[in-house]
């Protein structure tokens, strides 16, 4: 009975979601990554316009889609509208988080200029290391589902924002998340 309800109110908290970021995270996650691109830049677009929290996380998505579809091109101006958005706000500890996660996908794929070019580029418009408290407090978190329950998007523990000690919010579409059942 439990789980029933629990899934009806899923259902019924989807509801404001946007389709497009629905759309969005399964073309991403079917490998459809030019598609993912077009959609995540749509919602990019929207979100910096209205000056929202999470553009920088749909322009870095749709960087990263970009990439992963061989449009390299294309992908290097999202994310550094991602990573900029994130020095301006002064979100330094997401901004070290996705500046690891940019160099090591882009290393991975063999994109070793860029990759450099990314991280000179960084060191000019953030502020120095020793400025920012680089070192994250080690803790255990719990398992988090792989992928959002209400959007599809996929969850990263290290990347969430942790609402409290068993509850994450998705960065996409701002539900909470907690733990997966065992």
């Amino acid at each position: 009975m439990r789980r029933i309800f629990r899934r009806q109110a899923r259902k019924g908290f989807a509801g404001h979601i946007p389709p497009i970021l629905q759309e969005a995270n399964l073309a991403f996650d079917k490998g459809e990554y030019g598609r993912a691109g077009e959609l995540f830049e749509q919602i990019a677009q929207t979100a910096d316009a209205r000056g929202g929290p999470r553009a920088p996380l749909f322009h870095l998505q749709a960087g990263h889609a970009r990439i992963y579809a061989g449009q390299t091109a294309l992908g290097i101006p999202s994310i550094k509208r991602g990573l900029s958005l994130l020095a301006e706000r002064q979100q330094y500890q997401r901004l070290i988080q996705a500046r690891r996660r940019v160099l090591a996908e882009f290393k991975e794929r063999g994109l070793n200029e860029e990759a450099a070019a990314i991280d000179a580029w960084l060191k000019s418009i953030s502020p120095e290391s020793s400025e920012i408290d680089t070192q994250i407090p080690p803790s255990k978190k719990p398992v988090l589902p792989t992928h959002c329950p209400q959007c599809g998007a996929a969850l990263r523990p290290d990347e969430v924002e942790w609402l409290d000690a068993v509850t994450a919010e998705c960065g996409y579409c701002g539900s909470p998340v907690r733990e997966e059942d065992s």
